[in-house]
């Protein structure tokens, strides 16, 4: 365990274990409020779980082929889930029923998201493509398909007025909603993860080549970089913490590392798993993390 002055308020203790999952966890998320999180993997299901008392709540089951990514909407009602199948699963959280399949993407689906006000689900794919499905009608299809990108679109976060999404193709492209103007910033790596700072300044890119990259929403300068990880097959999560003073991300080693968002020195890191981290996920008030890992085990950390 190496721990370097700034990193004092870290959590680095695990606090629970998560089992349940037979195979590789592909994400984990907090809810809004930080009290409940869910998993999905390789195995077709989400797992609802109270992360602070241990305890698995629920299982959802209806995919056909392994679920990559899970988002739930901010009064916890109804999630959305999307995987190896194609399609983008809307589900009713308390009776675990599927209320809609989503249709369009025509390869694997990676990544998707509601909007602030759950009225719409935005998903990204394989087939270099974006898609904006609308949860209050009863219609299947897309109501917007964005087909810009050159290769697998990896990963997907929303504002109140912009759609984000990463790509292998190298960029991260801002697309505002109200006027239909596209922006693009070409990283020149291949992007498999984007996250946003939680003052909405920044978006930090986890790229192939081993490298977490910052930048500036308004500018797209590259404000940062950050090393010391391995991330060059697998599609791994990156974010910061609750306070923005801290990048949080894993490796393929199985190590999580903290560093300083300023400097980009390394203040933490640990063994968190005996696998590739595949997701990690901060508390929006608490000094707790979430991480998922091929090793089939989802652990909570603490101070």
């Amino acid at each position: 365990m190496m721990s370097a002055p700034g990193g004092g308020d870290l959590p680095r203790r695990e606090a629970n274990v998560l089992k349940g999952h037979e195979g590789a966890v592909l994400a984990v998320r907090f809810n809004k409020d930080g009290n409940y999180c869910l998993s999905c993997g390789k195995d077709r299901t989400l797992r609802l779980w109270n992360p602070h008392r241990g305890i698995h709540i629920k299982t959802y089951k209806s995919h056909g082929r392994e679920v990559r990514d899970v988002h739930v909407t901010s009064d916890n009602a109804k999630l959305v889930s999307c995987g190896g199948d194609r399609q983008v699963f809307y589900w009713d959280v308390t009776t675990g029923r599927v209320i809609r399949k989503f249709r369009g993407h025509d390869s694997e689906v990676n990544s998707v998201k509601f909007n602030e006000y759950s009225s719409v689900v935005v998903s990204a794919g394989y087939d270099r493509s974006v898609r904006a499905f609308d949860c209050r009608s009863q219609s299947t299809e897309p109501i917007q398909i964005i087909d810009t990108f050159q290769d697998s679109v990896m990963s997907v976060h929303l504002t109140k007025t912009e759609i984000i999404a990463g790509s292998v193709d190298g960029t991260v492209r801002t697309f505002d909603i109200r006027i239909g103007r596209e922006l693009s910033d070409n990283l020149g790596q291949p992007v498999n993860c984007i996250s946003l700072s939680n003052d909405g300044n920044c978006v930090l890119a986890g790229c192939l080549d081993s490298t977490l990259r910052l930048l500036d929403r308004s500018t797209g300068e590259l404000l940062q970089e950050y090393k010391g990880h391995t991330c060059k097959s697998y599609k791994m999560d990156c974010c910061l913490t609750n306070t923005d003073a801290h990048v949080a991300g894993g490796s393929e080693d199985g190590s999580i590392f903290f560093w300083d968002l300023v400097d980009g020195s390394v203040v933490s890191k640990f063994r968190a798993h005996k696998s590739v981290v595949t997701s990690v996920s901060y508390h929006p008030q608490e000094a707790c993390m979430l991480t998922s890992s091929v090793d089939g085990t989802v652990c909570v950390w603490r101070q």
